[in-house]
């Protein structure tokens, strides 16, 4: 079933994007007609001048899948300028599309769309990032350790407490508590799974806000951490579009009372962005599957801040430390960004 509901949001992805790609995604058919199907006015080319439908239409099984190859792979040559200059030359594509270049490249909303659709799907399909280059022997020894060290600890609590009511000091047990701790959460960590949990619930995690339902989803989170990835993973891809709106202020910060750039160019910057390193993640969670070297993942890490220095530079023709300084601004920004979409999440999933 999950592979089916992720094929069915990779159907959805292509379908918006091609709603916000007017005439994307069709190729000529096996026929002709004098007037327009759609609404009826005389045909003087492959395109309706009334309302922009093709001239050629589908009346087969065959053509219908040439259709939908061409909604999700766009062969006609749209997505193939698109996607190398978004990968190498970002800030260029961003430039050349703010200043009109529209029919060349797949706008920055249907490449959205279709990205992170694209992302959900793939995860949901492979699984995420679990650790594939464990073997089955080892994957059954660390099953073994974790159930040791929670045993162990609590053990520990269990002498703890019983010291405390004797009225007997429990800084030693403490500290063998705090060391079997961090083993437990290393060991969640190699296993591909925990690692929120533990975090979360963690003593040296605090979070404090003056937002009244921020703080609650926070405490709710901390409690119910399963709970957390579960609406994480429902509730992420509808809300997806609100990394665009939160994201924007941390370009004006950067370009602080700009008359050159408007908010148009940072929405058109941060939308290809986001369609990047939704790819990336992508690109990610395939390799996470596969049997390639895990000194891959640290290559990966390096490419976000590297693209975005490279996209500011080119969108935005500053110098390399003007690009530089901003590069950092943003990367913060982005963990912030990340931190308060998963609070939208978690709060939406509690109103729902």
């Amino acid at each position: 079933m999950g592979e089916v509901e992720a094929a069915g949001d990779l159907v959805t992805g292509t379908m918006l994007g091609r709603a916000v790609e007017p005439g994307a995604g069709e190729a000529d058919g096996h026929s002709r007609e004098g007037a327009c199907l759609n609404c009826g006015t005389e045909l003087a080319g492959p395109y309706c001048f009334q309302c922009g439908q093709r001239g050629h239409v589908h009346r087969t099984i065959r053509a219908f899948f040439h259709d939908l190859m061409h909604g999700v792979l766009h062969f006609e040559g749209k997505i193939w300028r698109t996607l190398p200059m978004l990968a190498w030359r970002p800030g260029q594509l961003t430039r050349r599309y703010i200043e009109g270049q529209r029919a060349r490249f797949v706008s920055p909303i249907a490449l959205f769309l279709f990205s992170v659709f694209l992302m959900f799907a793939v995860v949901s399909a492979i699984g995420g990032f679990s650790s594939p280059n464990i073997d089955s022997g080892a994957r059954q020894d660390l099953a073994t350790a974790e159930r040791q060290a929670v045993a162990d600890i609590a053990a520990l609590d269990k002498a703890r407490a019983e010291r405390a009511r004797a009225g007997k000091s429990t800084a030693a047990i403490e500290g063998k508590l705090r060391d079997q701790r961090e083993s437990l959460q290393i060991i969640q960590t190699l296993r591909g799974r925990g690692l929120t949990e533990a975090i979360l619930k963690s003593e040296k995690t605090s979070f404090r806000s003056s937002i009244p339902w921020i703080e609650q989803a926070y405490h709710k989170a901390r409690q119910n951490p399963q709970l957390l990835l579960y609406k994480l993973k429902t509730n992420s891809y509808k809300w997806s579009w609100a990394l665009i709106p939160l994201s924007v202020p941390f370009l004006w910060l950067v370009f602080p009372f700009s008359r050159r750039f408007r908010t148009y160019d940072h929405v058109v910057f941060i939308t290809y962005s986001l369609c990047f390193m939704s790819l990336l993640v992508v690109l990610a969670t395939a390799i996470a599957a596969s049997a390639i070297s895990d000194g891959m993942a640290l290559f990966l890490l390096l490419i976000p801040p590297f693209h975005i220095y490279r996209q500011l530079r080119g969108a935005y023709s500053v110098g390399r430390w003007g690009a530089l300084w901003r590069t950092v601004v943003l990367l913060i920004g982005a963990a912030f960004v990340l931190a308060m979409f998963a609070l939208l999440i978690i709060a939406v999933g509690e109103m729902g």
